[in-house]
């Protein structure tokens, strides 16, 4: 049965405000049971997981938000956006909803760095995790392979690529990164865009692209983090994704031990848009497989 989605209008309908440091911040919770952070990518927002929301929130609490700079949350201008200040506001989001327990994390792309930190953290005692699974995202500096506006947003010239950023330049990215049966439709690339161009996103596309050579400056420890094998993870990549596809699954598999990896053939940069069927599968899979003494690894 395919799963239904949520427009996006009603999406918006159902958030939720906060103030992080003097900024608002859009967040969503839904469902009962272990709390389940869902954190979303470059340049979009939580309304990313819409397919996986309503199905997810059946078994678990789910948590999202648009972190700073995205989505329907505040996008201040003369700020300097930072990794390790959106992990803080997922644990300040945490804070705010009264979450004590062990959470699970479900992130992609720029999400996944947020991850990663919030990982090492576990490991430093400063938050208690109990899993956590990786979408299509840089996990590794080295197999990054960056599109041309992410290279372009980080040049000298990255401002004023910003402030002329269109619902044409998003598009035609899109369409580079998404699978070749997969591409998003018209109506799903308009309501991408309304989410970037919220709060006049455009014009710090060019501070929110730094998270690239922050990557850098923290790859030793995030990798490090995911190297204990304390916190179990699996990571579900779409295979053809240019970015981060299948060559990251594959440096995955040379660094972590006992790699749980899902490879999803044809489906590119965003599997829970592209395929979220074939996403909430995997994921419960693991989520069950966390509850037997001998899981089972998933390495197709």
């Amino acid at each position: 049965m395919p799963i239904a989605e949520i427009p996006l209008c009603v999406w918006r309908k159902r958030g939720h405000d906060l103030v992080f440091r003097g900024q608002r911040i859009r967040y969503w919770v839904a469902g009962q049971g272990e709390p389940l952070l869902l954190i979303h990518g470059f340049p979009t927002a939580s309304w990313d997981w819409h397919y996986l929301w309503q199905p997810l929130a059946r078994r678990y609490q789910v948590i999202a938000c648009d972190m700073l700079g995205f989505g329907d949350s505040a996008k201040p201008l003369e700020h300097d956006y930072s990794l390790l200040q959106q992990a803080d506001l997922q644990q300040a989001l945490l804070a705010h909803l009264g979450i004590e327990e062990p959470v699970h994390l479900l992130a992609h792309d720029y999400g996944d760095s947020v991850a990663q930190e919030l990982l090492a953290r576990h490991y430093e005692e400063r938050i208690d995790l109990a899993s956590c699974v990786f979408l299509n995202g840089g996990l590794f500096p080295e197999t990054h392979r960056p599109v041309l506006t992410q290279k372009l947003l980080l040049s000298p010239l990255g401002w004023m690529l910003g402030r002329t950023f269109s619902r044409q330049g998003l598009a035609r990215s899109f369409r580079q990164i998404f699978g070749p049966q997969s591409s998003p439709s018209e109506s799903v690339l308009d309501d991408f865009w309304s989410l970037v161009e919220s709060n006049n996103g455009p014009r710090i596309l060019h501070k929110l692209i730094g998270y690239i050579p922050e990557r850098r400056v923290q790859r030793e420890r995030w990798v490090a983090a995911m190297q204990r094998g304390e916190v179990p993870l699996r990571v579900i990549d779409g295979a053809q994704d240019p970015i981060s596809g299948a060559h990251m699954v594959e440096r995955y598999r040379q660094l972590i031990v006992q790699a749980d990896t899902v490879l999803l053939p044809a489906i590119g940069h965003y599997p829970q848009i592209e395929a979220p069927q074939a996403v909430l599968q995997h994921y419960l899979e693991f989520r069950d497989n966390l509850l037997s003494p001998s899981p089972r690894l998933a390495c197709s």
